[in-house]
């Protein structure tokens, strides 16, 4: 697996900022300095070709390069990436807000040749590009992919979910100062939380866990994840396709990110909040629903 390292050491963008606001309450206003999440364009570039462009946290760059890189099937292990490197980028005088000049960040991947010919092969008929998760894809039946591989069996308590989710706040920095950004944490079978991962973009958060992870040659079906947001086909997806084997939102799934996770025996639990959780696939694995104390 390569080492990331950053193009002259030029440095990489504050992942938050500080701008000055109003703060309206009760009908009165205050002058206010309000600490913003950055987000930048990222270009995933493989092998020289531009693959997918994603608005993200300028943080954990590494961890997303490679998470991303495995959660989309790009790469089988780490192994595959054999160099990367982050580049910064102007994006022009045309992108100028506010009198500031935009950033971007290229990241240059280098992957084996079996896996570039068949991420070629996988773009041959594909004009265009999409940063919405499901990157590199056009038509409409490669828009839905079976997930390929059965998800980790393991089995949680349902107050494992809880304590996770009441204690994810306290790990989530840049959503403390910003209040703009989602998580992905990587928690023991007890609901301990070991790892947390953030950005703006809920994908971007879940690729930097799965990064994380696999640079720390963690086995996936050791745990189970948490995410800040709804759990949709892509989370599902992106997580039983990485070996997780339980999954819990604090908010909704759709019924297509349902299908997908009992297809993949995935279980999959929203609507974690407090002693209250929904689960959708898989029920048989947590151990009880109900709080019992």
């Amino acid at each position: 697996m390569a080492a990331m390292h950053d193009n002259d050491h030029e440095p990489l963008p504050d992942p938050t900022s500080l701008r000055p606001a109003e703060r309206l309450q009760d009908g009165r206003r205050e002058p206010v300095e309000e600490r913003l999440a950055e987000e930048v364009p990222v270009a995933l570039v493989y092998n020289g070709i531009s693959h997918a462009v994603m608005l993200a946290s300028p943080l954990d760059l590494e961890d997303f390069a490679l998470g991303f890189s495995l959660s989309e099937g790009i790469i089988d292990s780490p192994d595959d990436l054999l160099d990367a490197e982050i580049v910064p980028a102007d994006l022009g005088e045309s992108v100028a807000l506010a009198g500031t000049t935009e950033r971007g960040l290229s990241i240059e991947l280098k992957v084996t040749l079996r896996c570039f010919m068949r991420l070629k092969e996988r773009r041959r008929t594909l004009a265009g590009r999409t940063g919405c998760g499901l990157c590199g894809t056009e038509s409409l039946a490669e828009a839905v992919r079976p997930v390929g591989r059965e998800a980790a069996c393991i089995e949680v308590e349902a107050r494992a979910l809880e304590r996770a989710m009441a204690a994810l706040p306290r790990h989530q920095s840049l959503q403390q100062a910003t209040g703009a950004t989602h998580a992905a944490a990587w928690c023991a079978p007890d609901g301990e939380v070991l790892l947390v991962r953030e950005d703006v973009g809920r994908h971007n958060a879940l690729d930097k866990l799965i990064g994380a992870l696999a640079r720390a040659g963690t086995d996936p079906a050791s745990g189970f994840v948490v995410v800040t947001s709804r759990a949709s086909y892509e989370m599902v997806y992106k997580a039983a396709h990485a070996g997780f084997g339980l999954l819990a939102a604090v908010s909704a799934p759709t019924g297509l990110a349902v299908r997908t996770a009992e297809a993949a025996g995935l279980v999959l639990v929203g609507f974690v909040r407090g002693n209250r959780a929904v689960a959708y696939s898989r029920t048989d694995r947590l151990l009880s629903v109900a709080r019992s104390d």
